[in-house]
């Protein structure tokens, strides 16, 4: 029985560490498309700026 709750144990830490895991995946991935958006925003307003200049 103690082998069967240490497997248990086991399962449940693997299973913290995958999920762990992902979330900072998701958080990464999150802030390259926040990046992005603002990157696309100020390329905008940069053409922007240089229609109005010529």
């Amino acid at each position: 029985m103690p082998d069967l709750i240490h497997d248990l144990v086991n399962d449940r830490i693997q299973t913290l560490h995958r999920e762990a895991e992902e979330q900072r995946l998701i958080a990464r991935v999150t802030r390259v498309q926040r990046a992005r958006r603002r990157v696309q925003r100020a390329n905008d307003r940069l053409r922007e700026a240089l229609s109005r200049q010529v």
